[in-house]
This record gives C-alpha cells, structure tokens and sequence, in this order.
C-alpha cells in the first residue's frame, strides 16, 4: 500500500498545476504580443497622432482662465506687457501652452493668475512722460512693475520670456528728442538688472492707430472670432490685398467703439478691398487702414485682416459737453451785447438749456464770465444743439472730412464700451443690445423729469451703482450725443440691431495690451513648426532607413512568440504522453500486484 501513495503524488501534481502553468504562460505571450504591436504603432504614428484630433471647447477654454496659473509646468510660455500711459503704468504678465500645430491656429494666450486667482497686474503712478527732463530715471521708475513680473515667472524661463515695454498717448506728446532719451535708458539699463527676452525693437512709442489695432485684436481674440469657423458662425466674403486672390469664408469679426471722457474711437474689419473716389480720399483712407497678417506664415491669408481704425480727439462725452459750454458762453455774450435783456446773466433770467433735466439750476465759467442755466429737459431740441459739434463735412466727422470705410450694416457686429455702456446703463438701465426706438424713449423720459424726482431715486439707489450726481446732471447731454455719434456721425441705421454695448468681456476687462502681445509673438508658432518639422523629418529620415529593420524585427518577434507557442504546445504532448504511459505503468503494476495477491 505504501508504494501505491508515492506513485500517487506526482500523478496528482501534474493534474492540479499544469492547467495554472498554461494559463499563466498564454497571458505572458498575449501581453508581450500587444505590447510589441503598441510600441510599433506608436513608433510609426508619432506623438501627434494623439493630439491632432483634440479640440478644446471653447466655453471650457473661458471657465479655465479663472483658475490660477500652474507655474510648474514647464512647458508653458511667459510674456510681460508693460503699458506706459498717460496718468500711469501698468504691467501685464500673459502665459500660453506650446502651439498646438496647426499652422491656422494663433497661440492660446491668456492672462497670468496668481495663487488667488487674481490678474498678475500692478499699476504705479505718475506716467512716464513726467521723466522727459530726467530720462536716466526711466529704468528706475519701471523697476518695481519689472521687479513684480520677475517674481510671478518662473526664473527658469526668463532668459525666453519676451519683454514689450509700449508707451500711449502720455509720450506722444513729448518731443522726439525727449522720446528718444526714455527709450534709449530702457534699452541700456533693463537687462542689466532683468533676464528677459529684451531688445531694442521691443521699447516703443505706439501710434494711436497702434493701439486701436491691438484693442481690436484683443477684443475679437476674447469672442474667439479667430478660430476656425463653425457651421452655425456667421461667415462672411474677405478678399485681401493680394493679386489673384480668391476671397476666403471665415468667422465674422466685430467693430469696437470707445467713448471715454476726451476721444472717440472706433475699428472694424473692412473684408472687401476699398475703392477710392479721389487722390485725396485714397490719401486719407489709407492712412486709417490697417492690413496685416496675425498668422505665422505670410504665404497664408486665413488671419490676413484689413482694419478701419481711427480716433476724434475732442469726441470724447466730457470733452464734446466742454465744447457745448464754450458755445453756450460765447453766444450768451454775444447776443446780450445787442440785447436789453441780457438772458443767462443773472439767476433770475437764465439760459434755457434743454440738455440738462427739468429745472437743474447750473453755471458755466469761462474766462471771468458766468452764465446761469436752467434744465429744459428737451432731448430731441437737445439732438439739433449737439449735432453741429460732430463737424458733419461731406457725411463724415470733423472739419477735414474724416475718411470712413464703409460698413456693410447686413452682415456686421460691434461692440460699445465706456460711454457708450454707461450711457445706457448707469440710469436707464437699458445696458446690453442696443434698440435706437427704446433707447429714445428712455432718454426723453429722463430728460423730462423732475431733478429733484431724479435725486430722490438716487438717493434710494434706483441707479446702478456707478452712477452720481456728475452722471445724473449731463446724462441727458451724453445720451443725446451718443445718439448722435452713432446714427448721424457713423450713419448707423436706426433699425440696426447688432450693436452691443458692454463693460466686460466674459466677465473680464480686455486690454489693448493683449492685442499688442497677440501680434508681437504671432511668429512664434512657426518657429515651434519649424522646430517640429526638423525633429520630426530626423525621425521620418531614421524611420527610413529602418523601416524594412523594424519591419523584419516585428516579424521576427511574431514568429518567436509563435514558435514559443508551438514549442509550449508540443511540451504539452509530451507531457500528456508521459502522463499516458506512467498511467498504463500504474495500471500494469495494479493489474501485477492484483495477480500477485491473488495469488
């Protein structure tokens, strides 16, 4: 009996292990298998075949802005942006992930956020051009704004972080010779204490024209009107400055209007090519077009855009009241000069004003005189008396007949910011589309009420927040003159109902000085292309001459992982032939012990 328990043993072995050995062995080959043909995928395809088809939705793109910047990833990119104004400084950090390789696609630039989700910004005063007698002083003055940048980008990349120092309005007005002076300390003086991308070609003073370009830039870069274009998109026919060029279908872009307290501006895409009526207004049209190409290759004219941009210094809604008082003084004089009642001149006999509410008692002084108004409250009288201060000649703004490109009114989109928002918003509560009849009607009910009725609201807040005693006395002033900015100086219809009149772009400001780096850094992805391209054609040569090797290698390596399964299968055979005979073995010697016991 004890011979027959140790011959048992490794019979049962065998059937109990050898099941777990197949299994075990299938799955190593099958995983090795996969393995191989993943990394020969991989190989063949590139590192692109994986992200070519993404597409960043561009709702999430927006929410993504709100969260602070991931500093430790090192494969973002930095630019500081620092605006020389007129009243002060700003400087500006952007960061944007590498180029995504589509030659079409600008870089996706967006404002830095700290820690606390909070612009990377920081503002000094007085500007810059209160150094024109000092300008050795320039470098010091921009050293905090620098200094603040350098320490939100990581040190790492500041050797390749690009620096634009641009300066406005402020340094215009200074001679050249001082200009000069301010920009050539900047140059000298900033990369000796700062690591940035820094030369000479990025400290300048910036036309007017400049800044509405960027602003323009910046504005349709937000709205995504950039991006390639969606079938629900409006589209519209552009046709650009080169010969035999056939007109491409893109998004739509918008206009952009500024009021502020002194200028007006505007810009808009001008898609067709202009045709002029006279060598004088071929002169002045081009001096207020804008072509240029945002894309980084300038064999291609998807991002070619031709620009209408221009500015009316003295349009502005203070400045453009100011004028209307100069007048107001200068004829109340005149005329009392050949009058016996002298209107205007006394409290008890003032001028009937009637772009001021109903019964505001106010005074104007100019040059030792002074007049004493009494609101009418009229707005249409009030649209006949600020009508002559848009200087209308030949159907354009300004006395030299101010060039404007045309506007195709049936396919076209603006934007109105500063005075053109508060102006509906701020008391009529109106802020957003833009409706001309409701917008009347809004402002001959304002103007017709009752100034001590208008500060009671005020008084219990029934206004936005913005709004004071400043806004509520000359708001029947600006609405008018708004009104006729848009529908007698621009020729606006009255019916046009793609006007929309905004302070915030996706809850957010939008500064020229996005635009500027937009342009500034719009070569940048070619150089990354180029990069790519010489990286990926060493790849494509080495895949080359190794194609025919690693083709054979896979081959080789599928027949192996074959013939191991072969070899596996026929060591199963002999096994189960071993495990046969050692089974008729056991049977004989039972048939043997049996015989022999029966004996």
């Amino acid at each position: 009996m004890a011979r027959i328990s140790l011959s048992c043993v490794p019979a049962s072995w065998y059937c109990g292990c050898v099941p777990r050995q197949r299994l075990l062995l299938l799955l190593l080959l099958t995983c090795m298998t996969l393995l191989l043909l993943g990394l020969y995928e991989n190989q063949l395809l590139g590192p692109h075949h994986h992200r070519a088809g993404g597409r960043i939705n561009k709702y999430l793109s927006i929410a993504e802005t709100m969260e602070a910047t991931d500093v430790f990833n090192p494969s973002l990119n930095y630019g500081v942006v620092v605006d020389c104004g007129s009243s002060g400084s700003r400087v500006f950090v952007y960061f944007w992930p590498p180029h995504n390789g589509n030659p079409h696609t600008l870089l996706d630039i967006k404002q830095m956020k700290d820690r606390d989700r909070r612009p990377v910004v920081k503002k000094i005063k007085p500007g810059i051009s209160t150094l024109g007698q000092t300008p050795t002083k320039a470098s010091d003055y921009l050293q905090p704004l620098l200094s603040f940048a350098a320490a939100h980008v990581p040190r790492a990349k500041h050797k390749e972080t690009p620096l634009y120092i641009l300066c406005t309005a402020g340094m215009r007005l200074l001679p050249e010779n001082q200009q000069t002076a301010i920009l050539e300390d900047l140059v000298s003086d900033v990369p000796l204490e700062f690591n940035f991308l820094f030369s000479q070609s990025h400290a300048e003073v910036i036309s007017g024209k400049q800044e509405g370009v960027y602003a323009w830039i910046g504005i349709n870069f937000v709205l995504g009107r950039f991006d390639h274009a969606d079938e629900e998109d409006a589209m519209v026919e552009v046709t650009t400055g080169s010969q035999n060029q056939q007109a491409i279908s893109r998004r739509r872009t918008v206009g952009i209007m500024d009021m502020g307290g002194a200028s007006l501006q505007i810009a808009y895409e001008v898609p067709s090519a202009v045709t002029f009526s006279s060598p004088d207004e071929e002169e002045a049209g081009k001096s207020l077009l804008a072509e240029f190409n945002l894309g980084c290759d300038v064999e291609r004219t998807q991002h070619v855009y031709r620009v209408y941009v221009t500015t009316f210094l003295g349009f502005g809604g203070n400045m453009a009241r100011q004028r209307y008082e100069d007048m107001l003084v200068n004829n109340t004089m005149a005329k009392n000069r050949l009058l016996t009642v002298q209107t205007g001149l006394s409290e008890d006999k003032p001028f009937m004003d009637p772009c001021l509410p109903t019964e505001l008692s106010d005074t104007v002084v100019r040059g030792g005189h002074t007049v004493y108004l009494r609101g009418q409250g009229d707005w249409t009288q009030c649209q006949g008396a600020v009508r002559p201060f848009l200087g209308l000649h030949n159907g354009t703004m300004s006395p030299r007949g101010v060039y404007q490109a045309p506007i195709d009114f049936s396919n076209s989109e603006f934007y109105g910011f500063s005075e053109f928002y508060y102006c509906m918003e701020d008391v009529l509560r109106i802020g957003g589309q833009y409706d001309s009849g409701k917008y009347s009607r809004y402002a001959k009910e304002y103007c017709a009420t009752q100034w001590s009725k208008l500060k009671q609201r005020l008084d219990s807040r029934l206004f936005s927040q913005q709004a004071d005693v400043n806004r509520l006395k000359y708001q029947c002033f600006k609405s008018a003159w708004m009104y006729e900015v848009l529908h007698s100086g621009f020729r606006f219809p009255k019916d046009y109902r793609s006007l929309q009149t905004a302070q915030l772009v996706y809850d957010k400001e939008v500064q020229w000085t996005l635009g500027a780096i937009l342009f500034k850094t719009r070569f940048l992805p070619l150089r990354d292309l180029q990069q790519e391209i010489f990286r990926q054609n060493q790849s494509s040569s080495w895949l080359r001459s190794s194609f025919v090797y690693n083709h054979h290698v896979l081959s080789l390596c599928i027949l192996v992982v074959l013939l191991a399964i072969l070899l596996y299968i026929l060591r199963l055979r002999r096994i189960h032939q071993r495990e046969q005979r050692q089974a008729d073995a056991l049977d004989l010697i039972w048939v043997e012990e049996g015989e022999s016991l029966l004996a």
